[in-house]
């Protein structure tokens, strides 16, 4: 006898977290690792390298998180005043947003009538919900989390950040530009490949997406670098 309960996997619950751990870790990696490539090209000595990795390392996690921070709070604050807007017409005319919740049924397929009876159930279920959910499109699952996305992005950017630091520790002086270079490249082809992993999509075109923008970057830097020789 077949099992009652299904079960399908969804990946979509993940954007808020995800999105701000990929940026971050991707920036981490790209910049401070571009960074000190540049610095390298310069002439630079391996004391220098590491104090300005540590200080790109820092300021680009504090940097990341009130980015974040702030860019999703703003939508934070237009979700809230939206709900807030909604909760106002809910009160002041209950029967024009149940019409307006029933044509939105309607347009998705339902007819008329069966449309009336889901609004009528939804809205007295919970009307705000509804209509968060199904005229305005916020949900849960979607919802602006500031707190969140700023400690991911801080997080993610400081753990990319730090594969540089410690390249630069470990490794021998003489091979340390080129060991700084594979590491980056390496540590890019893993994050696109996790990224995908945990977004459902192909390993090797996140991979390879992610690879070449920081490739490019890397060379960006390393030319700019080479001008200004010490």
């Amino acid at each position: 006898m077949p099992s009652s309960h299904h079960h399908e996997q969804h990946y979509i619950h993940r954007t808020g977290w995800l999105r701000a751990s990929v940026l971050g870790a991707n920036d981490g990696i790209i910049s401070v690792t571009s960074l000190v490539l540049g610095i390298a090209a310069s002439g630079a000595s391996s004391n220098t390298l590491l104090i300005s990795c540590v200080a790109g390392l820092i300021s680009g996690a504090v940097s990341m998180a009130a980015g974040e921070y702030i860019s999703v709070k703003s939508q934070s604050d237009i979700e809230a005043a939206d709900l807030e807007s909604e909760a106002r017409e809910l009160q002041r005319n209950p029967h024009a947003e149940l019409k307006e919740l029933t044509q939105i049924y309607i347009s998705r397929g339902l007819d008329a009538e069966l449309a009336y009876q889901v609004a009528v159930q939804l809205s007295e279920h919970n009307a705000l919900a509804a209509h968060a959910r199904d005229e305005i499109g916020i949900s849960d699952a979607m919802a602006a989390k500031p707190l969140q996305a700023a400690f991911s992005s801080a997080l993610s950017f400081s753990i990319g950040g730090l594969l540089p630091t410690l390249t630069i520790i470990f490794s021998p002086e003489a091979y340390l530009t080129p060991t700084i270079a594979v590491v980056g490249i390496l540590s890019l082809a893993i994050l696109g490949a996790l990224s995908s992993y945990a977004g459902g999509s192909s390993l090797l075109k996140g991979a390879t997406r992610v690879t070449l923008w920081g490739i490019l970057a890397m060379v960006f830097s390393t030319w700019i670098g080479s001008l200004f020789q010490i």
